[in-house]
């Protein structure tokens, strides 16, 4: 049996993915999450998508895997119990955070509490200057003396965090292997090794996030493991990170925060490739699942990238509202609105959905397993978007009669609507809070949404796709083959990768060219070591930036550097570069400040090449339709007859006017009036809007 065979796993809130890819081309299954023990849809989907491609799982030769468990622990508070210790004076940084309201005008605002409670934070003495110098010694007495404290409390997990350790980490590796030493058995995060960078909040909210999910993801991770070599895919399991990239296991587990948005990220991935597949150099990634909706700015072929990230924020759309993590992330929005979502009158008696999700125990209505809320695949099944008979492939049959009489109690009633009405308010709001959260992702990286192509996957995002392009302005949308799990197939094209950070002060004024290079280059050997350990002797592509500002401001940008090594005259390219960024986001520049650089990354990741261009096809008419169903349109306000297709029965060039419903194992593609549907020779459909 050939050896390129390869299985991906995604975990997410409601389903599990999987796909396969081998000698016999793709093929991919759906299963609903085991909330209590993920692992085990994990090994129950391999064992059913192996046996339907009649693969033994001794020939699988990788297992790549990405879930949301890291995610939503945080969120959800099921870490492990945790304690901080930092410098003396510096308990309370968690809780001082920024020294500002993000909602100044809510009487009422309140923050994510700290996952270290107060009387879990302890404090050492020492003290280390800005620029790594000793100002006082560690005390190492007073590091003994708190373990007596933090092993009465029945800690699982540490974080040690001393100020400005990212310059000189000395204190923080003696306290950390002084508490090991007293603390067997306590997973101890040190913070200069997750996040080696300024800003002492950012960077203590991220080492205690790390020290929080470590014991879980660990015992997840070895469950998941044994399980698998158990069930004969005795090979290498590879963990999908924030970045787009992979790493191994161990590192992994040793910096279990790097996989906080692993999901989202393989479909960020699949869709760069497909956009650069397409020709599509300005695209809109839309990723809708079970639980949350994700959406992606991708510019010239590749998704934009950020060096932070909020997790759990108590007002959805408010930057500080939520817990910073200082990690190389894909940059996204992400909202509480799947499939699962939740939808209610507020006290306003307006139509609200999510952020709150039915999931997959016990999951909408129409799934009969109990769940009495309504939720937007109820909504979707009452406005005749799902076939309630071929769920899933035939695998689920959904209770179309209980979902109506839900959306009719909770909201139709109320507000005097009938059933289709109300469910087609819960479709529209959710789009629009789709639609919002994407206007505002532009403009706050300087951008428009109106003229991308939108690539739509994820099991409800073709469902939505049309009529949330509407809303954006995008008059082309993309839903490629596997779309119901398109981040699984994200992670069989993502690179084995790591990234580095360094926080080191250079003012072009003063640009040590020498000292820039030398810096890169222990860089370099850092991420080459983790690399190599899932690559041996592939060939590497390396990224750096470097996150410059005016001297003066609070906050820096990012800024492409190329890979080499550094003369003086490259502070006027520095320079040069800074200013091209700056005016992109900003619109100017500010002539006469001085520049200068606080942080630099650098990426290094396996090389994939670019995918081949997908030719164009002749159009030609779809074979006749399986049948037709009423499906309500929101945007005409009127319920028309839709023709029905299998996706299986449509070839490259078979070309179809809306309203027309695209049925396959894993979700359905509506194609409303107004728009044409088109097959492409690579199998994705192609949904076009007329003008006007």
């Amino acid at each position: 049996m050939n050896t390129d065979i390869r299985l991906a796993v995604d975990i997410g809130g409601t389903f599990t993915d999987l796909a396969l890819e081998g000698p016999f081309g793709h093929r991919s299954h759906k299963l609903l999450t085991t909330p209590e023990a993920p692992e085990q849809a994990v090994i129950e989907g391999a064992a059913k998508i192996l046996a339907d491609a009649g693969i033994a799982p001794s020939d699988v030769k990788l297992v790549i895997h990405g879930t949301t468990l890291a995610t939503n622990a945080i969120i959800e508070r099921k870490g492990a119990k945790t304690a901080l210790v930092t410098t003396k004076g510096f308990r309370d940084a968690v809780e001082i955070a920024y020294e500002h309201r993000f909602d100044q005008y809510d009487l009422y605002m309140e923050r994510p509490p700290a996952l270290a409670p107060r009387h879990l934070r302890f404090e050492a003495t020492e003290r280390m200057a800005a620029d790594g110098s000793v100002l006082l010694t560690l005390d190492e007495a007073s590091v003994r003396a708190l373990i007596p404290a933090i092993e009465a409390e029945g800690v699982a997990a540490l974080a040690v965090v001393f100020l400005h350790s990212y310059v000189n980490p000395e204190h923080e590796l003696r306290a950390g292997a002084i508490l090991a030493e007293g603390l067997p058995g306590v997973a101890i995060t040190l913070s200069h090794q997750v996040c080696p960078e300024i800003r002492e909040y950012e960077r203590t909210s991220t080492a205690l996030a790390n020290a929080y999910v470590q014991p879980l993801m660990a015992g997840y991770l070895e469950r998941l493991a044994s399980g698998l070599k158990t069930a004969g895919l005795d090979c290498p399991l590879l963990l999908m990170t924030s970045a787009g990239g992979v790493v191994n296991v161990e590192a992994a587990m040793a910096e279990p925060v790097r996989l906080v948005e692993s999901g989202p990220a393989g479909g960020a991935i699949l869709a760069a490739g497909l956009a650069a597949a397409n020709g599509e150099a300005q695209a809109l990634a839309f990723d809708m699942g079970g639980t949350t909706a994700k959406l992606t700015l991708i510019d010239d072929f590749q998704p934009q990238y950020a060096r932070s990230f909020e997790v759990a924020r108590a007002y959805r759309f408010l930057k500080g509202s939520g817990l910073p993590l200082r990690i190389p992330v894909i940059d996204m929005v992400e909202i509480g609105a799947g499939g699962g979502s939740i939808a209610r009158l507020d006290e306003l008696q307006r139509i609200t959905a999510g952020p709150d999700s039915a999931g997959a125990a016990p999951g909408p209505v129409a799934y009969g397993r109990g769940g009495t809320l309504p939720t937007i695949t109820d909504a979707d099944l009452v406005m005749g978007r799902i076939d309630p008979g071929n769920f899933a492939g035939g695998r689920m049959t959904l209770d179309g009669v209980a979902a109506e009489a839900a959306i009719l109690r909770d909201i139709g009633k109320p507000l005097g609507l009938d059933a289709v009405a109300a469910a087609a308010g819960v479709g529209e709001i959710v789009d629009e809070n789709m639609a919002n959260a994407a206007r505002v992702h532009a403009v706050e990286n300087g951008k428009d949404t109106e003229g991308r192509t939108m690539i739509a996957f994820g099991g409800a995002a073709p469902l939505h796709a049309a009529r949330l392009a509407q809303k954006l302005g995008i008059r082309r949308v993309i839903v490629p083959k596997g779309a119901g799990v398109g981040s699984a197939f994200g992670f069989l094209a993502a690179p084995i990768a790591y990234e580095v950070a360094r926080s080191r002060l250079v003012q072009l004024k003063h640009f040590d060219a020498r000292g820039l290079s030398q810096l890169f280059q222990t860089m370099r050997a850092e991420a080459e070591a983790v690399v190599r350990l899932g690559a041996p002797t592939e060939q590497l592509v390396e990224r750096r930036v470097a996150y410059m500002r005016y001297r003066g401001q609070g906050h820096e940008i990012a800024v492409p550097l190329e890979p080499r090594d550094y003369g003086p005259e490259d502070a006027e390219t520095l320079k040069g570069a800074f200013a091209k960024e700056y005016a992109a986001l900003f619109g100017r520049t500010i002539p006469k400040l001085e520049v200068e650089a606080i942080t630099f990354t650098l990426a290094l990741a396996t090389y994939r090449a670019p995918p081949d261009r997908i030719p164009d096809v002749a159009a030609r008419p779809a074979p006749a339709p399986k049948g037709k169903r009423t499906v309500f349109d929101p945007a005409s306000g009127a319920a028309h007859q839709a023709s029905i297709y299998q996706r299986l029965d449509l070839e490259a060039g078979a070309t179809l006017d809306g309203p027309a419903l695209i049925v396959e194992d894993e979700t359905t593609t509506v194609v409303p009036p107004g728009f044409t549907a088109m097959v492409n020779a690579g199998g994705h459909i192609v949904l076009i809007r007329e003008e006007g």
